[in-house]
């Protein structure tokens, strides 16, 4: 794969930190492109489905398939955020955020982007043959979701929920690992993953309001405008509702839902804390998401372990 000579003063300080900076500068770009310099993006890919493999009870049995579960995240998400940048490469020239993308700016070349996607989704199929059947019809059918999620923006104002469908399928994939827990569950846990995601990346539009409404870009946060407080709460209480629930089907007692108390205490704070003016703020409150979903795993831990 080949790379356009390096323009430094476009490239995200992120190359800058962590484990992208000791890759080789040719490296850079594609680790950049598929996000690796920012885990928050898999950790949210990945909770919903450890969390359905600890409410079934299996944590500790199939801890195994928990770390294929992160690996897969890890590819995944990569490979969904260079589809995205190869649908979005002209709206992102258009963004300053987005602006000094390896795709974007030229760092990159198309083809090149191509490639690289195809190899990040050869380590998802890798992924993919380590579960049952069942589990693996269900995550194949969460490829149409993912090709049309980058055209949602242009489409409807509500991107983050079609978001939400995606990035919480996971759930229903680690759900499908323990068929004799039953369906019902499971679905209530991945409605409440759905609001989660459309509260959070809400909460992280709130960056691009400005810059989104100059190119026409579309989002929960523009269509909440003032509201957005209140909306993300409502989102918030959702998920918690629906946790509860699958909480419920499973353990039909009130100290089963004592267990969601961190969670529901750490999505207040988030909603309480928030400065909808400040892009700064905003993004802090995104990225709590990453120690909310190891709230919620301690959760369903606990409810599991007890069934």
């Amino acid at each position: 794969m080949s790379v356009r000579p390096s323009l430094d003063p476009i490239v995200p300080d992120t190359e800058h930190r962590g484990l992208v900076r000791l890759l080789p500068a040719g490296a850079r770009p594609y680790a950049l492109l598929a996000r690796f310099d920012r885990p928050i993006g898999w950790w949210l890919l990945f909770w919903p489905g450890a969390w359905a493999i600890a409410l079934s009870g299996n944590a500790l049995a199939r801890w195994d398939l928990i770390a294929w579960f992160l690996l897969g995240s890890i590819a995944m998400r990569g490979a969904g955020c260079v589809y995205n940048d190869i649908v979005d490469r002209d709206l992102d020239r258009q963004v300053a955020r987005t602006a000094s993308r390896p795709l974007a700016s030229g760092v990159v070349g198309l083809k090149a982007a191509w490639i690289w996607l195809l190899l990040l989704c050869a380590i998802g199929l890798i992924v993919l043959v380590q579960l049952s059947v069942t589990g693996m019809i269900v995550a194949v059918a969460s490829i149409a979701l993912v090709a049309a999620y980058p055209f949602m923006k242009r489409i409807t104002w509500w991107p983050q929920a079609w978001l939400g469908l995606v990035f919480s399928w996971a759930a229903l994939v680690g759900w499908a690992e323990a068929p004799e827990a039953g369906w019902l569950p499971g679905l209530l846990l991945y409605a409440g993953c759905i609001a989660w995601v459309i509260g959070y990346d809400t909460i992280y539009a709130l960056q691009d309001v400005e810059d989104d409404a100059l190119v026409g870009v579309r989002s929960s946060a523009r269509r909440l405008g003032s509201r957005v407080r209140p909306g993300v709460t409502a989102f918030y209480a959702v998920a918690l509702g629906c946790w509860g629930m699958s909480f419920w089907q499973l353990r039909p007692d009130p100290l089963a839902l004592l267990a969601l108390l961190p969670m529901a205490l750490h999505l207040a704070w988030q909603v309480a804390t928030l400065i909808p003016a400040d892009g700064a703020n905003a993004l802090r409150r995104f990225r709590s998401n990453r120690d909310a979903g190891l709230l919620m795993f301690a959760a369903c831990f606990v409810v599991g372990q007890t069934l």
